[in-house]
């Protein structure tokens, strides 16, 4: 952690100016969709300084830094939600889950916590329901189902009764968890009822969410070795 942690002070000093700048929503431009986006292209270079070589021989670094791809493209989108960009929002982070749900793997499987987020998932959207009309009630639905489908493929992967975990891992889950956490306050805040301090909750959890995702992205020991322990 402590040689990973002098590569991320661009990211906490662009996450600064985000809060200090603290744009007005109301007033869309390209220098505030910028200053949205510049965190998540300080976790572009993150990756990129461990080198081409360590993201062509690691899949799982490699989808994560296109998710962050994708990620900035959403929020790129959702600066202009009220202009009829929302669901090209909704998709670029759809495609986001994807990703993120493929580089952390389909092993170890952990039926159990898969349940728990399958109940998790359908809580919030059985919640959401009653407020959706439109595409959106499809929409949100599928939205959900990836996002809890990327939330159980990070918990699955922190097995602490078997110390079969990496700190790396355990990144992955929280910064899931703190995914799910933004995205749930942003669906809460757009379809139901206004939610206090809405956007310092949702960006706060956001970027933190995409700094240990893309943290969990940097391998500590042989991956091989943990698939054979697990």
């Amino acid at each position: 952690v402590k040689s990973e942690g002098p590569k991320l002070v661009p990211f906490f000093k662009a996450t600064c100016v985000y809060f200090v700048l603290w744009l007005p929503t109301s007033s869309p431009s390209w220098f505030s969709a910028l200053i949205k986006c510049l965190p998540i292209f300080c976790l572009w270079v993150f990756l990129l300084a461990h080198g081409i070589n360590f993201l062509v021989s690691h899949r799982s670094a490699s989808r994560i830094l296109a998710g962050l791809i994708f990620s900035a493209v959403g929020d790129a989108f959702l600066i202009w939600q009220e202009q009829g960009y929302f669901i090209h929002g909704l998709l670029m982070f759809a495609i986001t889950h994807i990703l993120y749900s493929s580089a952390f793997g389909m092993k170890p499987l952990d039926l159990k916590a898969g349940l728990l987020m399958g109940v998790v998932s359908s809580s919030c959207y059985a919640f959401l329901y009653s407020y959706l009309s439109g595409p959106f009630t499809y929409l949100v639905a599928v939205y959900i189902a990836l996002i809890g489908f990327m939330g159980w493929r990070a918990m699955a992967g922190v097995q602490l009764c078997n110390d079969l975990w990496t700190w790396t891992k355990l990144s992955a889950c929280v910064g899931a968890m703190l995914f799910m956490v933004s995205d749930l306050t942003i669906a809460l805040n757009e379809f139901c009822f206004p939610v206090p301090y809405s956007r310092f909750i949702i960006m706060a959890t956001y970027y933190a969410a995409q700094m240990l995702i893309a943290l969990s992205a940097v391998e500590t020991r042989d991956e091989e070795d943990f698939r054979k322990r697990s």
